[in-house]
């Protein structure tokens, strides 16, 4: 049932207001992509957020990190508590689950999630989280950004936005992860290390994210939403990059089994 609120969203389907009050999902990671994320969220109506990250607010936040302000910084203000407050503030009803630390810590918690947006760093780090979505029968969407420079020219802005869900391709069927990146991030920064981030190339990545969720939940579009976007952010084009063509997407994932699962239940979403 539409409400005065939402009455502008309302070609969403009569009964989105409820789909969205009652899907339970989880970001993880409020950095700069995970805080788009939150604030567009409490907007729609999302009223069982769950949101996780380890991590203070620090100066070199303040340029990306969406609700956090200069006093923040100064009192040490935890990004969970940040988003947290900026959900409420649009949406005092909602049921807000604050999970303090790293996702591995919550695993027990976010396992019971209908959907999971990652918001991570490194792809060491999109390696575990996706087997974990995967093994619950989790639909991940995962964003991130990065900036290489190259001597002498310009520094080149990229960025993706991917959609694993259970049954269809994952990130290793679709050659983001491959043995060669790990490798390579594993022996040049250990952890993944500190990366350029900016406010708008985040907030470009957050909302297709978020745009695509909205499509899984209610079907608006009466078509199939996208599963791998490219951001080119030197010419801020979002498209599926040309290589997709090169692979077979309607072959079952050979990488996670089905039969590899915790059968808790069935997956919320499907691919229609």
């Amino acid at each position: 049932m539409t409400t005065e609120r939402t009455s502008r969203q309302s070609f969403l389907g009569d009964h989105s207001d409820d789909q969205f009050a009652r899907v339970s999902v989880a970001v993880l990671g409020l950095g700069g992509g995970g805080s788009h994320i939150v604030q567009q969220l409490g907007h729609i109506g999302f009223s069982r957020i769950g949101i996780c990250d380890p991590d203070v607010a620090e100066e070199s936040n303040l340029n990306r990190l969406v609700g956090a302000t200069e006093k923040d910084v100064e009192v040490g203000a935890r990004k969970v508590d940040i988003a947290s407050r900026m959900i409420k503030g649009l949406r005092g009803t909602a049921k807000v689950q604050v999970l303090f630390g790293r996702w591995e810590e919550h695993a027990n918690t976010i396992a019971d999630v209908d959907l999971i947006f990652g918001c991570l760093d490194g792809y060491a780090a999109r390696r575990d989280l996706e087997s974990f979505a995967r093994r619950h029968l989790i639909p991940l969407i995962d964003i991130g950004m990065d900036v290489h420079r190259a001597d002498g020219a310009a520094p080149q802005m990229s960025g993706q936005v991917i959609v694993s869900m259970p049954g269809g391709p994952c990130m290793w069927c679709l050659n983001y992860l491959n043995n060669v990146v790990l490798t390579r991030e594993a022996e040049k920064y250990g952890a993944a290390g500190p990366r350029p981030q900016v406010v708008w190339p985040n907030g470009i990545l957050a909302s297709a994210a978020v745009g695509i969720a909205v499509d899984l939940l209610t079907g608006w579009t009466q078509q199939r939403p996208p599963i791998y976007l490219e951001l080119d952010g030197n010419s801020l084009t979002l498209a599926p990059p040309a290589r997709l063509a090169l692979y077979d997407l309607q072959k079952p994932c050979r990488h996670f089994p089905a039969d590899d699962v915790d059968h808790h239940g069935d997956p919320v979403f499907k691919v229609r």
